[in-house]
């Protein structure tokens, strides 16, 4: 159940800041930069008698119909929810905070303030296997039957929307945004990696059997046990191997530092880890 919910307020967050991102900072300034809005844009630009949420609604309908085949009934379900959300708050955006002209006039600044929410947004929704609709869907199954990372799928779903968007608004415009679409391929991906970053730990202490029971009963966490010995001092040792989230490695570091043993930890990250209690394989 928590888990759920934990889902469903990320993804809620991500919706807020890629409606944000895309309102603020990108459709003022006519950077369309990819993705259903993207298209949008260049829509509204031919027909400003549009507005850019109800052909952003339009579009997703077409694109659900093959989420819901080609990629599962969870994640149909979810990007239906997503992109009605994004498109939804963006027609109350028109409505309530009409903004004719961009923020701070500064293209490059109003792309990367724009790319940076948007993005990172596209990142956490990605994350919960879901999507805010248009090419998003196009990138999950490029990421389901060709394996390719979901950022780089978003790039090239987007790609022809930057050049469609030359025609509408000028080359510079179109420059800015493959400029955006490159920079958010590489946002998208950096946050879903952050997310599932774990440390591998490796530990070598005389208080063995305190930090064994510490990981096992508070931080609920299996572990590995090796068994070798000190190249110096020649002494049998056990070695603890175990794999925890951010937060319970240093729940872990702080109990170990209080214990003033002399205890030695080598740490890596690892951004993907399967079995139980992580990801399914």
């Amino acid at each position: 159940m928590k888990r759920k919910i934990k889902e469903w307020v990320l993804i809620n967050i991500g919706v807020l800041m890629v409606s944000g991102g895309l309102y603020f900072f990108l459709m003022p300034s006519n950077l369309a930069v990819g993705g259903a809005n993207g298209l949008a844009i260049v829509i509204n630009n031919f027909v400003p008698t549009l507005a850019v949420g109800i052909i952003m609604i339009a579009i997703n309908l077409i694109l659900f119909i093959i989420a819901f085949l080609l990629v599962g009934k969870a994640f149909g379900a979810k990007t239906i929810y997503s992109s009605l959300a994004v498109s939804i708050i963006i027609f109350i955006l028109e409505k309530a905070v009409p903004i004719t002209n961009p923020i701070s006039g500064d293209l490059l600044l109003e792309l990367i303030f724009g790319i940076l929410l948007a993005g990172a947004g596209m990142g956490i929704v990605f994350n919960q296997n879901a999507s805010t609709g248009g090419t998003d869907i196009i990138a999950k199954i490029l990421n389901k039957f060709f394996y390719i990372d979901l950022g780089k799928g978003v790039f090239l779903a987007d790609i022809l929307i930057t050049v469609l968007a030359g025609f509408a608004f000028g080359i510079e415009k179109s420059l800015y945004a493959m400029l955006g679409v490159i920079f958010n391929s590489y946002v998208i991906d950096h946050i879903i990696e952050g997310f599932n970053v774990k440390k591998e730990v490796t530990i070598i202490s005389e208080d063995f059997e305190i930090i064994k029971n510490f990981i096992i009963s508070d931080l609920d966490r299996g572990f590995t046990v090796f068994y070798g010995k000190g190249g110096y001092s020649n002494e049998d040792r056990s070695i603890i191997t175990v794999v925890l989230g951010k937060r319970q490695f240093i729940r872990l570091r702080t109990f170990i530092n209080q214990l003033e043993s002399t205890a030695f930890l080598t740490v890596n990250s690892t951004h993907e880890v399967y079995g139980d209690g992580f990801r399914n394989l």
